[in-house]
């Protein structure tokens, strides 16, 4: 059977900061470093054949401290570009545009010059089904909480309104058992989940 492991980021800079990032190459903060140390054993106990990471450092270092500094960088997994709104503080978009806001979380709405739904979610589509054409059981991929809800779009249907923030530094599961993906495992971390987690 086919597991794909999909692990977060742990927290960045900007997510301390509860700033939008989209493709901005932001590193992981202190307590990021922390968590995704925190995150390895379970990660590692399942000894994934195969790692994948997003080319955006704050990914591809929580990657080395889960113990894959060796992890292939792929493109396909890096996070939504949100285009105008990259750096822009959550708080302040909630407030001035909540509408459009709430349209960007559910998948119907696009900032200027961002990436819409559903390019975003067949890009990432295409590396869910090329790590399951790997010849590896367990595939470990390092990204984005964007990338795991569309992920679980392309994989379940689970459209993004229906999906809570993913949290960093947190593990979902998707396995293959036949043809049609089940969900493991969602948001698992090794301290309290966050629910109401940083975009």
């Amino acid at each position: 059977m086919k597991r794909i492991l999909l692990v977060r980021h742990g927290e960045s800079e900007w997510n301390a900061v509860r700033r939008l990032q989209g493709q901005a190459d932001i590193d992981l903060s202190t307590r990021g470093k922390e968590q995704a140390r925190a995150l390895a054993p379970m990660v590692a106990s399942f000894n994934p054949g195969l790692v994948l990471t997003s080319d955006l450092k704050r990914a591809a270092n929580t990657a080395a401290l889960l113990g894959h500094d060796d992890a292939v960088r792929e493109p396909l997994l890096r996070e939504q570009n949100v285009g105008a709104w990259t750096g822009m503080e959550i708080a302040q978009l909630m407030a001035d545009a909540p509408g459009a806001y709430a349209g960007w979380r559910a998948g119907t709405f696009a900032p200027e010059n961002g990436e819409i739904w559903g390019d975003f979610r067949a890009r990432v589509g295409k590396a869910i089904e090329s790590a399951r054409a790997s010849d590896a059981e367990t595939v470990l991929m390092v990204c984005h909480g964007g990338v795991i809800r569309a992920a679980l779009d392309a994989a379940l249907g689970l459209s993004p309104a229906r999906i809570i923030p993913v949290g960093p530094a947190s593990l979902t599961i998707l396995s293959y058992p036949q043809e049609e993906a089940r969900l493991e495992v969602f948001n698992a971390t090794t301290f309290a989940p966050e629910v109401n987690a940083p975009d």
